[in-house]
């Protein structure tokens, strides 16, 4: 599960490297990628939560394995808290649970989500948004600004453009609470729990420490060299811990 403001692409270099141990099924989001953008839907942590359980019921699998990213990492442990014994165990990297949030990443995200979340002005500035300002943004969520592939930001840009989608990554930001209070259900998990966080991911040392004692007993993982976007600039490392949590022993 991805996160704000990208989709299923994300994953494009982890999927060919977990499809030989799993079957993979890669979500976009509602109202995110080229999902359906439902007028009135709001994209916080319970709605988002509960679709995501629909879809997983509706392809009625067996104790999957639940990995996200930034809010789909916060997205899996939630689910995982809800289900209990009905999913095998959560790959989290970089929970996005804290605020902030997204303003740390850098000058220019501060000044534009900051400006997004305002009133009136809003949704005046989610929809000024372009290739550019995406780019600028994205930047200060690896570790090296290069690791960005310019197809992958092309194409964030193209979905940026639909009809309604300003308005769901507006909705998506201003429900950054909702999220955060989703940490409190991380202590009803009853599966194995991989935690990962990258060296300069926007999470403080607090932030990591708060999620670490809400969830039982997980396994922590620091990758250095790596920012929020693990998936993006170090695919293998992600690949390889994802292989690695499907061996771990349960929870007694």
């Amino acid at each position: 599960m991805h996160t704000v403001r990208t989709q299923l692409d994300l994953f494009q270099f982890v999927v060919p490297r977990i499809a030989p141990h799993f079957t993979v099924y890669a979500f976009d989001l509602p109202g995110f990628g080229w999902s359906d953008i439902r007028d009135g839907a709001i994209p916080d942590e319970p709605s988002l939560r509960a679709k995501m359980k629909e879809a997983l019921a509706l392809l009625a699998l067996t104790r999957p394995i639940l990995v996200g990213e930034s809010i789909g990492a916060t997205l899996s442990l939630s689910i995982a808290a809800d289900l209990g014994q009905g999913v095998a165990r959560v790959v989290a990297f970089n929970t996005y649970d804290y605020l902030p949030g997204l303003e740390r990443a850098n000058l220019l995200a501060s000044v534009i989500v900051k400006s997004v979340r305002a009133p009136i002005i809003g949704p005046v500035f989610a929809a000024l948004e372009n290739r550019p300002i995406l780019a600028g943004i994205m930047s200060g969520g690896v570790y090296d600004p290069k690791s960005w592939p310019a197809d992958l930001l092309d194409e964030f840009n193209r979905v940026g453009k639909r009809k309604g989608y300003p308005a769901v990554a507006r909705g998506v930001m201003k429900a950054l609470p909702s999220f955060v209070a989703a940490q409190a259900s991380y202590s009803r998990i009853r599966v194995p729990v991989t935690l990962v966080w990258g060296e300069m991911d926007w999470s403080s040392l607090q932030d990591r420490a708060a999620v670490e004692r809400a969830v039982p007993a997980p396994k922590i993982i620091n990758l250095g060299r790596s920012g929020h976007f693990i998936s993006v600039e170090k695919p293998e490392d992600f690949a390889d811990i994802v292989v690695e949590a499907a061996n771990r022993r349960p929870i007694q």
